[in-house]
């Protein structure tokens, strides 16, 4: 459980941040995604990143039980696939990924789950979990 908390803490702060952020600037994050999808070093970067941060999560914190500390173990598991696939994507996937951000409404969408998801967090690492 100390782990949960720990990650919890880290965790759910900068993913709240990130979901209020798109919220509040959805034509910056518009501009930083076709910057960021534009560009194959940063892509590799990411990448390379989110395979480490999801290893990281799933050795340390595979939990599967029925509350926030799954959140966590989830977050590490999609963050494997997603690594990989900013990897291996090619300009035509990276072109399809940038007319996705067009849509303000994916935007608004994943600016609320991420909001809700790093509240649960906050609330489970620093209220719930102590």
């Amino acid at each position: 459980m100390q782990t949960s908390v720990y990650l919890a803490q880290l965790m759910g702060p900068i993913i709240a941040i990130m979901g209020v952020y798109i919220l509040v600037f959805p034509a910056r994050i518009q501009m930083v995604g076709r910057e960021f999808l534009s560009s194959a070093a940063l892509m590799f970067l990411a990448g390379v990143l989110a395979l480490l941060v999801g290893l990281a999560i799933v050795l340390s914190h595979n939990v599967w039980v029925m509350g926030w500390p799954v959140v966590i173990t989830v977050f590490g598991w999609v963050a494997i696939p997603a690594g990989l696939l900013r990897l291996f994507m090619g300009p035509d996937g990276r072109a399809k990924t940038i007319e996705l951000l067009e849509y303000k409404a994916v935007l608004r969408l994943a600016g609320a789950v991420l909001t809700i998801v790093g509240a649960w967090l906050v609330w489970g690492g620093y209220f719930a979990g102590t």
